[in-house]
């Protein structure tokens, strides 16, 4: 009797497929591309059904089908391939795995500091209680410069009153996003793609845009509501609503503060 011989490869191969299955189910659960993929699966199980019982006219036809279905599949799936290759492009940047950016003095700019969070934090709950809508984004590794040629460049000290008056209802850019690289508001009135997601229907279009936004790129997005006067962040294509001052501040601190500032800040 022969034994199966089981390879450290395969079991690497099993994996990688698992993961990979499981990345894409993230991308599209939620969206009308998951309903899309169910109708397939459960086609592709009518097709071996009907060529396990030999129906030959009615198997040649949705054979045909299915055949054809890896270029329908790309048309379809057009946003959800183009997600997923930035999600790889995202997670696993090549110029940070190779220090291309240190190879070419293209070094990361100034970290943000806790003085320059506290602004932020206090714009926030200032917009909240006048119930000021307001979408602020912070980069991490993407350079977001699709994002940001489409607002104003402005190149200014982070600060709660330059903040709130960019929001002012009465302000040209209020309608738009600000952008935060390193520790300098870089652009505002900016324009951010918006998620594809079922959301609840209490959000409106500044949290879609945050989620959308943070499905693209490793930004992430703070939200005040303009009819609620809540703060919600997202990141990862995930949002946190109704959040605290002290919960807003701890995930800031968690995210943008390089490691050694974060730990200097807590000693």
């Amino acid at each position: 009797m022969a034994f199966i011989t089981i390879r450290f490869l395969d079991i690497l191969d099993i994996l990688l497929v698992a993961f990979l299955l499981y990345q894409l189910y993230r991308l599209i659960k939620g969206t009308v591309a998951f309903n899309i993929v169910i109708g397939l699966f459960s086609l592709y199980l009518v097709w071996l059904t009907v060529k396990a019982l030999n129906m030959e006219l009615l198997g040649s036809i949705m054979g045909y089908f299915i055949g054809v279905g890896a270029i329908a599949l790309i048309i379809v799936f057009h946003p959800e391939i183009r997600k997923f290759l930035l999600f790889i492009g995202t997670n696993y940047n090549v110029n940070k795995i190779l220090m291309l950016d240190k190879l070419f003095g293209q070094g990361k700019p100034k970290s943000i500091n806790q003085q320059q969070i506290d602004s932020i934090v206090d714009a926030c709950q200032s917009m909240g209680k006048t119930r000021t809508g307001a979408l602020i984004v912070i980069a991490d590794e993407n350079e977001l410069n699709d994002q940001i040629n489409t607002g104003e460049r402005i190149n200014a000290k982070i600060s709660s009153a330059l903040i709130r008056t960019i929001f002012f209802k009465n302000s040209p850019l209020h309608d738009g996003a600000i952008i935060i690289k390193g520790n300098r508001i870089v652009a505002a009135g900016c324009i951010l793609p918006l998620t594809q997601k079922e959301l609840d229907k209490a959000l409106g279009l500044r949290h879609r845009a945050a989620v959308g936004m943070t499905e693209n790129t490793d930004a992430l997005c703070i939200v005040v509501s303009e009819e609620r006067g809540s703060i919600s962040v997202a990141q990862k294509g995930e949002i946190k609503r109704r959040l605290s001052k002290e919960t807003l501040v701890q995930i800031l601190e968690e995210n943008i503060i390089e490691d050694d500032e974060t730990a200097g800040h807590k000693k």
